[in-house]
């Protein structure tokens, strides 16, 4: 019975930290991309380096989503709680 709790719980946790890891990357990549544009819309001749400084930010902020995955990986296939 404490297994079946132990890996419900797992199953619950991954679940969750995929469902908020991808809706912070979706929030921040939203917010990075309308700043961006907003930006190159005021200073076009900075659209350059806006537009590198955008897709860096970007990068970094997807991955959030990818490590949340790795975690729940692990949660759910080599629980080190069992």
């Amino acid at each position: 019975m404490e297994h079946a709790i132990i890996i419900a719980g797992s199953a619950i946790g991954a679940g969750l930290a995929i469902g908020l890891a991808a809706i912070g990357a979706g929030i921040g990549d939203g917010a990075v991309t309308a700043k961006a544009v907003e930006g190159m819309a005021r200073q076009p001749e900075a659209r350059g380096s806006i537009l590198v400084n955008m897709l860096i930010s970007v990068g970094l902020i997807e991955a959030l989503p990818i490590i949340a995955v790795v975690i729940a990986i692990v949660l759910v296939f080599a629980n080190p709680f069992i």
